[in-house]
């Protein structure tokens, strides 16, 4: 890992959260089993525990819902690739999260998909209207469910919804016990086996529905650990750029911590995108775009009923100084 400046604004922040810092002996971090990123590297290597001064432990979930739940409680301090839809329903409640990265985009690795047997496409999607549907509920793939039901205009209150993990989703489909399961990774591979998607990334794309997770942090330890969060995005971003140079080095190291096949591994994260810092600090993301982004999916949301209210505002959620804080390390 490359040696970076220490700037003097950096260097400031660190004398100030020093005290604070040195109090943490470990952190606990969220994550996807199936979800290759390139941080999986660090993650194995010991390379997160070197850069950060402390023992960080990866402790695995099956939904973002999961993941704000045991922020709430004190369990995890970050959540890495936390979809933006649970991300959304927590700050609107007032957990105390903040968003502090872009962790990777996959518009085609989030999807619906509907069982062969249905014969049902997007030429006539509204023949799921009263059908027995699978979504993880509050996620990145039940937002884009909605998105793509409201697109076609299907009425959703006719449908009988259930709340499954994608890898029960692929278990309900596979068994014939829903008409459409919705998911991700490797639960929605196997959910392909049986049947068939409506729109494809880019139509969805098309359409203004962007699939990406973040890094969420719990607000109170952020504030009082401002370097080690900064450090945290340092590494991630280092093993981005380290994936382009050494891909094929890296890659058994990944799929072993992701609990996959070196097929499966390679498939999903070819269809991954990891904005660099410097990207992630423009206009699109952190820069506003962000922003106004996440407004509009919690007022689709409040639309929806799927939460009460939204914030006048995620400015205030949405903390980009770590990340100008790694950008100068």
């Amino acid at each position: 890992m490359s040696l970076r400046r220490l700037t003097a604004s950096s260097a400031v922040a660190l004398v100030l959260s020093a005290s604070a810092a040195l109090a943490v002996d470990e952190i606990t971090v969220a994550y996807f089993l199936e979800w290759p990123t390139p941080n999986q590297y660090a993650q194995a290597e010991g390379i997160y525990d070197e850069a950060l001064g402390v023992t960080v432990n990866w402790r695995a979930f099956e939904t973002g819902v999961q993941m704000s739940a045991a922020m709430a409680g004190g369990a995890v301090q970050f959540a890495y690739s936390q979809g933006v839809p649970p991300f959304v329903v927590a700050s609107s409640a007032g957990l105390d999260i903040e968003l502090v990265a872009v962790a990777v985009t996959y518009d085609d690795n989030d999807n619906c998909v509907v069982h062969a047997s249905e014969n049902i496409t997007a030429a006539n999607a509204t023949d799921l209207e009263g059908k027995r549907v699978a979504v993880p509920l509050g996620t990145a793939a039940h937002y884009g469910m909605l998105r793509q039901m409201e697109h076609f205009g299907v009425d959703v209150s006719t449908m009988s919804v259930v709340d499954l993990s994608p890898a029960d989703g692929a278990a309900a489909i596979a068994r014939g016990d829903v008409a459409m399961a919705c998911g991700w990774g490797g639960g929605l591979r196997r959910m392909l086996e049986y049947g068939n998607v409506l729109l494809t990334g880019t139509e969805k794309r098309e359409l203004g529905i962007r699939i990406f997770d973040v890094i969420s942090v719990e607000s109170n330890f952020a504030a009082a650990n401002p370097e080690l969060v900064a450090q945290f995005i340092r590494v991630t971003d280092d093993m981005n750029r380290r994936f382009a140079d050494e891909r094929e080095a890296m890659l058994p190291v990944i799929a072993q911590a992701a609990g996959m096949d070196m097929d499966a591994t390679v498939a999903t994260i070819d269809a991954f995108g990891f904005p660099l810092i410097e990207e992630q600090l423009g206009e699109e993301w952190l820069g506003g775009g962000l922003q106004a982004f996440i407004k509009n999916v919690a007022d689709f949301f409040v639309a929806q009923g799927t939460i009460e209210s939204a914030l006048d505002s995620y400015e205030g959620v949405i903390n980009a100084s770590y990340m100008q804080m790694a950008a100068d390390m």
